[in-house]
């Protein structure tokens, strides 16, 4: 990986894979906090349950405050800061001292108002609106099987038929979201490749506008980062209790922006560990079905509608609706299991279990593997 770092002589030039590295970081902050948030809103429904339903701006307005706190502290934005990178304001004129620094960033190279406020637009900003983009293309039905849609698609389809402004307008972009999705990621990847051969000094094609560039940070950067800490730490021998007390509590914010750094990327961790412990190959899977551990009982069944399709218990393997041996055995949720076909035209006809008569729908089918 450091073999085209070392191309253009310049040690202070991240590589891209760190860069592509910090950016996979950035992208897993969100569903990390939105899986957190939907497990905690199970049990309190009343209060997070609306913040899990407008989680892409709740999680933009968290990332507004941390950004930009990383970007004026830091020089970077959080991710950047985690892998050892920085911002550097671009020179107008690219001069021999900045080409071979490696010390921190000059007084003249820090990031001005102007460049935080454009890099918090790239690193908030178009993150929302991409999100809020694919939201509006798969509520349109886009890359969505109907069957999996509560009215089976009816609402997505009456939506695209209208014969009006606003319905030609959800026409044309259903059509052309992917082509210009795919055109956006082509563009990327294009400056990827560029940067990667040193053909250009941004990864990224918005950072020319921004006016900064990525660097790595250098001893002196890490020197007065020690230095800043230890006066921060300090405490003042003159300084009476209650002053310490208020320096602290001003100070707890910003202790707390900066715990960050360990504590995101350790919560990724877990959740992503949690995620693997408990995935159908996971060994927590192989200790549940050994024979140590206790057999689950199957569910019991629902009773039978005295209108429905009679059950004869006695006969086990034999489909109820077609009195033949059961092929493809599939379940409905009321737990009665029928030939595949045969569940699959009496939910679509009728739209409810033959036993219990209890709505049920296509999606809901599910395959017995015996």
């Amino acid at each position: 990986m450091e073999f085209f770092n070392d191309v253009g002589g310049d040690p202070l030039k991240p590589s891209l894979f760190e860069l592509v590295a910090q950016e996979q970081l950035r992208d897993l902050l969100q569903p990390a906090l939105k899986y957190v948030l939907s497990v905690f809103a199970q049990r309190n429904p009343r209060y997070l349950l609306r913040i899990v339903n407008r989680h892409e701006e709740f999680y933009a307005m968290i990332m507004l405050f941390v950004e930009r706190h990383y970007l004026r502290k830091h020089n970077a934005s959080f991710a950047e800061n985690f892998y050892g990178l920085k911002r550097r304001r671009r020179p107008i004129i690219q001069t021999e001292r900045a080409r071979a620094a490696v010390g921190g960033i000059p007084p003249e190279e820090n990031l001005r108002d102007r460049e935080v406020w454009r890099s918090l637009v790239v690193l908030v900003g178009l993150p929302y609106l991409r999100a809020k983009a694919q939201d509006y293309f798969e509520d349109l039905g886009g890359g969505i099987d109907t069957d999996l849609l509560d009215d089976g698609g009816g609402r997505h389809v009456r939506a695209l038929t209208e014969e009006t402004f606003r319905g030609r307008l959800r026409r044309l972009y259903k059509r052309w979201y992917p082509w210009m999705n795919i055109t956006f990621e082509g563009w990327l990847l294009a400056y990827n490749i560029a940067y990667l051969f040193d053909k250009t000094p941004f990864y990224r094609p918005w950072l020319s506008w921004v006016g900064v560039d990525l660097r790595r940070l250098g001893v002196e950067d890490f020197r007065l980062a020690a230095m800043k800490a230890q006066t921060a730490v300090a405490p003042s021998k003159r300084q009476s209790l209650m002053d310490n007390l208020r320096r602290l509590l001003r100070s707890s914010p910003r202790l707390l922006l900066d715990s960050l750094r360990i504590l995101l990327p350790t919560a990724i961790f877990f959740i992503k560990f949690l995620e693997w412990w408990y995935s159908p190959s996971s060994p927590a899977r192989a200790l549940s079905t050994s024979p140590l551990g206790p057999a689950v009982p199957p569910p019991q069944l629902l009773p039978p509608h005295p209108k429905g399709i009679r059950i004869d218990g006695t006969k086990y393997g034999i489909c109820p609706i077609c009195q033949n041996p059961i092929t493809n055995a599939t379940a409905l949720p009321s737990g009665y299991v029928f030939c595949y076909r045969c569940a699959y035209d009496q939910v679509e006809k009728h739209g409810k279990c033959p036993v219990t008569l209890l709505p049920a729908r296509i999606w809901q089918l599910r395959k017995v593997l015996v």
